[in-house]
């Protein structure tokens, strides 16, 4: 996520997209034709994006650098290339016109005449995805790219149309929510739609090295698992009074500040991490229990607060523990680490870069390390992105919804545990319908704000012991 991405000596998706994708691009046009009946006609996979920020004009550029080599998900073995095609942008949606027509300049001076959105293809407003969507054919992809309070019905709608789906992260923002993509991906499951979800680790060559490993008992047992993300922070200011406050909290870098619309800033960080746990222990937790708050003199005027530290329990009575934490000129850590019976291992490292090898023994050490996987051939953005095509123009099974819902839903069991101030089990989180917007697929312009600030323009933040999400 653009708005929220700190600074890093790693290779940023944006940095990795830059370099790479216009030249990637323009060979994948040149590629050899493949099988047409599950692409169009002609052969082209058609794309809509719905929401214009950096993520989605990412996955466009993902899109069309696939092909070549693809590595199978979650298991990192070699298959044939099938990925490469033509790919075309064809539709554009948005709530905000300015957004709009920077990304549709941006990619077009990327990627050129494969950026085929003229403007009575190019839509705004709440329903604006409707008209997107209508604008595929079956065997083409919608990319559902905006904030997670309108994953759902973006979602039910493509599966719907009869069209192939890549979701981005974050996909609900509550309870209610993750039931809703269950039930659309149990139905696209059924008319054969392919779904990938932007859960981009699960692609990691490495970290999939290090999975078969620890699933031939290399490590022993994996008792503990600790996850870290903490920087400098998001403190947003006052709402200003006069504005409309429904399109004021859906600006750029302000939807991660609010439940409703985002699940707030520590789902949005750290559900690729949470999701590295419930891989690495091939299991959902059973309960999770946390602390977090505000520190003294914090001027913040969103929904979340600056430090979240959650335990989760697994059936086997193993622990992962994961830490966020927001706060200016303070110690920083971004990385995921596993320790086991017999050794210790690092999944993941700044940014999501694949430092991952398992160490001699059980301490954690530079000079410590006994193996490393091979050196990642493909980013993991682009793999997934390869995956999909592949099982798109071969009619592979991919569908990736149910996986990606639940971990989502682990998260928002980890969050509401730390608001709540109440130990929240596995069983709690799937049985509940809670939402924070109920009312999501009725948004209008004219709408009021699901959540609205006080007379200081202050929003109500969670009160432990008395919210409540589950």
């Amino acid at each position: 996520m653009r708005a929220l991405r700190r600074r890093s000596a790693g290779v940023s998706r944006r940095q990795f997209l830059e370099k790479s994708a216009a030249g990637a691009a323009a060979a994948t046009l040149a590629a050899a034709a493949v099988p047409n009946v599950h692409a169009g006609e002609d052969n082209v996979i058609r794309l809509a994006l719905i929401g214009c920020g950096g993520r989605g004009n990412g996955a466009v550029a993902n899109a069309m650098s696939a092909g070549g080599l693809v590595l199978g998900a979650d298991s990192g073995a070699p298959r044939a290339a099938g990925a490469g095609g033509p790919v075309k942008l064809v539709a554009m949606a948005d709530l905000l016109p300015e957004r709009l027509e920077v990304s549709h300049r941006a990619l077009t001076e990327q990627l050129g005449d494969r950026i085929d959105a003229p403007p009575e293809r190019r839509f705004l407003g709440f329903d604006a995805y409707r008209h997107a969507i209508d604008c595929l054919r079956p065997g083409d992809v919608a990319i559902l790219a905006t904030h997670c309070a309108f994953r759902g019905p973006h979602l039910e709608y493509a599966v719907e149309k009869g069209v192939n789906v890549f979701m981005e992260k974050d996909f609900a923002a509550d309870p209610g929510g993750v039931k809703r993509i269950l039930r659309a991906g149990e139905a696209a499951e059924k008319k054969n739609l392919k779904i990938g979800a932007g859960l981009m680790c699960r692609h990691s060559s490495a970290r999939q090295a290090l999975i078969r490993k620890i699933r031939e008992g290399a490590m022993g047992e994996v008792q503990l698992i600790r996850a870290y993300r903490m920087d400098s922070g998001y403190q947003m200011g006052p709402f200003p009074r006069g504005e409309n406050e429904l399109l004021w909290q859906l600006r750029p870098g302000r939807p991660y500040q609010f439940m409703w619309s985002s699940g707030g800033v520590f789902i949005e960080l750290m559900i690729h991490q949470i999701d590295e746990c419930f891989w690495i222990k091939d299991a959902w937790p059973v309960a999770a229990h946390g602390v977090g708050g505000r520190f003294a003199g914090s001027k913040d005027c969103s929904q979340n607060l600056d430090s979240y530290s959650i335990e989760y329990t697994f059936a086997d009575g193993a622990k992962a523990l994961v830490t966020g934490r927001y706060i200016p000129q303070c110690h920083n850590d971004f990385a995921t680490y596993l320790l086991g019976t017999k050794t210790a291992a690092k999944f993941s490292g700044d940014v999501h870069r694949p430092d991952t090898w398992m160490y001699r023994d059980r301490r954690v050490a530079p000079d410590n390390i006994g193996w490393k996987p091979e050196r990642e051939a493909v980013n993991p953005w682009q793999a997934e992105w390869d995956v999909l095509l592949d099982a798109i123009r071969n009619d592979r099974p991919h569908n990736e919804t149910r996986r990606a819902a639940l971990s989502n839903l682990g998260a928002i069991m980890g969050r509401a545990a730390v608001h709540t101030g109440k130990i929240v089990t596995w069983e709690e989180a799937m049985a509940s319908d809670f939402q924070f917007c109920a009312n999501v697929d009725a948004l209008t312009a004219a709408s009021p704000a699901p959540v609205q600030a006080d007379a200081g323009g202050r929003y109500p933040a969670p009160i432990p012991g008395i919210t409540v999400e589950i």
